[in-house]
């Protein structure tokens, strides 16, 4: 189980936490979390997490199965015309001066209802077409389809039920495949503030998991967390690199009447593949990550994340924090920023994959004769952007438009235009339509 082939303990209370939870109603998790999205600009507060599908738009409806499309078109502008036509530091953003299409997003869902009194059953299909599907793949589905930039990836492919049992709010069960909860950000674009990733998405927490989780909504203040998986981006089979479970566990927290949300997940086990590592599966990973994400006024909401992800074999560690500020000027117009400084001791976990097949030959331990990474270093960066929201016609059911600039730093050796520069400047753009 592998983020990268160079990337990897809880202590045993806390997997023992997460698999109790789990077992008995052989859980599996949630795709994207509503206390992960930033907050709609006329929402006066924040949802509580449920395990229900991602938040797409609804265009068509039968027989309560929704069916819907989402494309995402941008270009992430460098000024400084690197030589090798990266944007390091980047992943789904990493091609410099080139229009793409990252996301054609298809989905298919009929989610459950979290709050209802009785059992109820739901599931989620959702592929991805686009240059982003470099770095979503599970190992061993659909990895070598195509040797275009452009490839077809499984986001989600999962069976849903609420069980109005064991604690007040039932608990919600998720088997099959799905985006992690862990960390702010997400795949879906439409959910995220900015075109570009922080660095502590790309590399601090992972991206799908194939397994399962149970959401308990304890009250309206607590929920829990367990679950069970075959780690970071893996399936199962020959698409588990290194043959070992791995665990999730955490909580979120709902105060100040819905106000404050403080979610805190943690997920492990091996991580690094066994063709590069002896023993692999007795290594432990861990990817620690909490948001905490306040609604100061209607207007203003302030989100803190803070992450540590560690790696037993390496002995390496990455941690980082990240600050966003949102603030809607209008029910269409809203400004955000972003600060973050990631700190990577070993130059283990940023890198830059340039080759079509990079990022997955990395994880399941295939040679990445082309991959760049600069060794230790700090990183920061601040992002400043503007979401715009028009009023769009039928059958049109989203529209945004989101201009940034960007401005990355990184304090010790130069990984930015082909490895000559401390800084980089980007300015982006990006177009996220759904139907």
């Amino acid at each position: 189980m592998a983020r990268t082939s160079r990337f990897s303990t809880v202590p045993a209370l806390c997997f023992a936490f997460g698999s109790a939870l789990a077992a008995p109603v052989a859980a599996w998790a949630q795709a994207v979390p509503p206390a992960q999205a930033p907050a709609p600009p006329s929402a006066t507060t924040p949802a509580a997490p449920a395990a229900s599908a991602p938040a797409v738009p609804s265009s068509f409806q039968i027989y309560g199965i929704t069916l819907n499309a989402q494309a995402e078109v941008g270009i992430m502008g460098n000024p400084a015309g690197p030589s090798d036509f990266l944007n390091f530091g980047h992943l789904f953003t990493d091609r410099a001066n080139q229009v793409l299409m990252n996301q054609l997003l298809l989905t298919a869902q009929k989610p459950i209802d979290s709050k209802a009194t009785t059992v109820n059953f739901g599931f989620d299909l959702q592929l991805l077409y686009g240059t982003d599907a470099r770095y979503t793949h599970f190992i061993g589905e659909l990895n070598y389809l195509t040797d275009s930039r452009y490839q077809l990836d499984i986001i989600n492919a999962n069976v849903q039920v609420h069980l109005p049992y064991l604690v007040s709010g039932g608990v919600d069960l998720k088997v099959g495949q799905y985006p992690s909860p862990l960390g702010y950000e997400t795949i879906d674009p439409s959910t995220n503030p900015f075109y570009s990733h922080s660095y502590i998405f790309n590399f601090g927490v992972p991206f799908k998991h194939t397994g399962g989780l149970a959401i308990a909504h304890v009250n309206g203040m607590l929920d829990l967390y367990g679950g069970v998986d075959s780690g970071t981006n893996t399936s199962l089979g020959n698409g588990d690199n290194n043959s070992a479970p791995a665990g999730l566990a955490g909580f979120n927290l709902t105060l100040l009447g819905g106000n404050l949300t403080l979610l805190a997940l943690t997920h492990f086990g091996p991580e690094n593949p066994t063709l590069t590592v002896p023993g692999a599966d007795g290594f432990m990973r861990y990817y620690n990550d909490v948001v905490a994400t306040y609604k100061a006024t209607p207007k203003l909401t302030l989100t803190t994340e803070a992450n540590l992800v560690r790696d037993d074999y390496f002995k390496a560690d990455g941690f980082g924090v990240a600050q966003y500020v949102s603030y809607a000027l209008t029910d269409k117009v809203t400004l955000n920023g972003r600060a973050e400084v990631f700190r990577d001791d070993k130059g283990f976990f940023v890198a830059a994959f340039p080759g079509v097949f990079d990022y997955v030959n990395a994880e399941a331990g295939k040679p990445t004769p082309f991959v760049k990474s600069y060794g230790p270093n700090t990183y920061t960066e601040l992002t400043f952007g503007v979401t715009f929201k028009p009023t769009v016609p039928t059958p049109v059911a989203n529209l945004m438009l989101r201009p940034e600039v960007r401005w990355d730093h990184a304090f010790a050796n130069a990984p930015f235009d082909a490895g000559t520069n401390h800084n980089a400047v980007t300015l982006a753009a990006d177009v996220v339509i759904g139907f």
